[in-house]
């Protein structure tokens, strides 16, 4: 691995996050400074630089695990700076006692370091006065309260588009492969054209994947956000999302199953011509789907409005020795048009 992956992201966080976050940051520091006069409100700044985060509803948690983590580690702090006294070694012990605290109560790990490291900034920098550890408190909320505010008001992201191009490139990626294999069903194959097709089907696995994440962000996005956008919008997204899904294994299956048992007998199958057709008809209504739920990039003007598949395929039993692929094809054919038919 290059060192530079491990202090470089991949991709630059927006511009607008460094703003909102300096924002929150500035404004938490002098507000505190000026409510709380005293030593400089470092809680403040750091507690509203953490809660500022890509949506209102990671900010609102984050702001509760920072707020108890906070609260957890000043009184472990202030209770062992009473006992021993102010002495070196009760940081250090402060540090491993508040780990087993955050240990017992199973928390996360950004609380239980929380928990650490406020009990450990509370005895470097502070006393043992109660008044010292509760204003501590006190400019911690201050700082979390000011970054969800910020974090609600400059411009919260909305990520439906992101959902919609993600979920729309699947829905068109499953119709191209269920052709390409519909086309591939009534013809003989070379073995390159075999290895092509099966690792073309594979991709749809990790465009699923990014596909869920899309729409994963796209609902927190929705959430305690002033600027909500339809949530019928994700919901429609989701729903299309979900009916894709089964259909991907489905589709992957078939590819696999024709890989693994092909023979150029297959061509002259009748069965296999007939499932063949189905599938274009299966990749229509696919297209057909995500149009519907306005997800499609591009919408295609050659996709009928009215949906392909209609009575059930039925076939007799193949000629040929190849019963155990027809019958795979079959199920899983069966299975993708009860999806798209909401049987």
């Amino acid at each position: 691995m290059k060192m530079s992956a491990a202090v470089r992201s991949a991709r630059r966080a927006p511009l607008l996050q460094v703003v909102k976050s300096a924002i929150a940051t500035v404004s938490a520091w002098l507000i505190a400074e000026w409510l709380i006069p005293g030593p400089l409100p470092v809680f403040a700044a750091i507690a509203a630089l953490l809660v500022v985060l890509p949506s209102v509803n990671q900010s609102f948690a984050k702001a509760i695990e920072r707020s108890i983590g906070v609260i957890l580690g000043v009184v472990i702090a202030s209770a062992l700076s009473l006992l021993f006294g102010a002495r070196s070694w009760v940081v250090l012990l402060a540090i491993v006692v508040a780990m087993l605290v955050a240990w017992a109560f199973r928390a996360t790990p950004g609380m239980g370091n929380q928990v650490a490291i406020s009990a450990m900034l509370v005895l470097a920098l502070g006393s043992s006065d109660p008044a010292y550890a509760l204003e501590r408190i006190l400019e911690t909320l201050i700082g979390v309260v000011i970054g969800i505010i910020v974090n609600a008001l400059v411009v919260p992201p909305v990520l439906t588009a992101p959902a919609r191009r993600d979920v729309g490139m699947l829905g068109a990626e499953v119709a191209a492969t269920l052709d390409r294999l519909g086309t591939a069903l009534p013809a003989t194959q070379p073995m390159r054209h075999l290895q092509e097709l099966l690792l073309e089907a594979r991709l749809l696995r990790p465009m699923q994947e990014a596909a869920e994440a899309a729409v994963v962000a796209a609902e927190e996005s929705l959430t305690l956000n002033p600027r909500r956008a339809p949530k019928a919008e994700v919901a429609e997204l989701r729903a299309l999302l979900d009916l894709l899904s089964p259909i991907v294994t489905q589709v992957i299956g078939m590819t696999r199953a024709y890989f693994d048992h092909y023979d150029d007998a297959l061509a002259d199958e009748p069965a296999v011509h007939a499932i063949a057709e189905q599938l274009h008809r299966a990749g229509h209504d696919v297209r057909l789907k995500v149009q519907i739920a306005e997800a499609a990039p591009e919408p295609s003007t050659e996709t009928s409005a009215i949906p392909a598949l209609t009575a059930p395929l039925e076939v007799v039993p193949p000629a040929s020795g190849m019963w155990i692929l027809v019958g795979s094809l079959m199920e899983d054919l069966r299975r993708i048009r009860g999806e798209l038919i909401e049987e």
